[in-house]
């Protein structure tokens, strides 16, 4: 249910989760965390989460979904960016790592996606290597 003041919109359909996939992405422990700025001028966050057969049985990646939507439920409203698609992508260990280091992973992966959008996009040239002459 989207929140009144942070409105919060769940990912369903198969080509926004693809639409995802090309975005920039974070992964920070069990979590992978893609983020999708979108051509819309609505001001709220969407988010999708997924579990391979990979995290286990369809019990496991129910959990694993389940965790993964508890900590967008608390951790969004703070660090989404209005107007970005977010996908969260369970990896090994999300059932069974424990609840503040999952928070955090989460919580780091969202702050490092903001940072990295933040960044201008013309990079500085790098400096050229140094050669090293090998004649005797």
């Amino acid at each position: 249910m989207p929140d009144a003041v942070f409105p919060i919109e769940r990912l369903k359909k198969r080509s926004e989760f693809l639409a995802c996939a090309k975005a920039p992405s974070c992964a920070k422990g069990a979590v992978l965390v893609q983020a999708l700025p979108r051509e819309d001028d609505r001001p709220l966050v969407r988010a999708g989460f997924t579990a391979t057969k990979r995290i286990g049985g369809a019990v496991q990646r129910n959990r694993a979904k389940r965790r993964m939507r508890e900590a967008a439920r608390l951790l969004l409203p703070e660090f989404a960016r209005p107007g970005f698609d977010y996908v969260f992508i369970a990896r090994g260990g999300v059932t069974t790592r424990e609840w503040p280091r999952l928070l955090d992973d989460v919580k780091s992966a969202l702050i490092r996606l903001a940072a990295d959008r933040e960044r201008p996009d013309v990079k500085a040239p790098r400096p050229a290597a140094p050669t090293t002459d090998r004649t005797p």
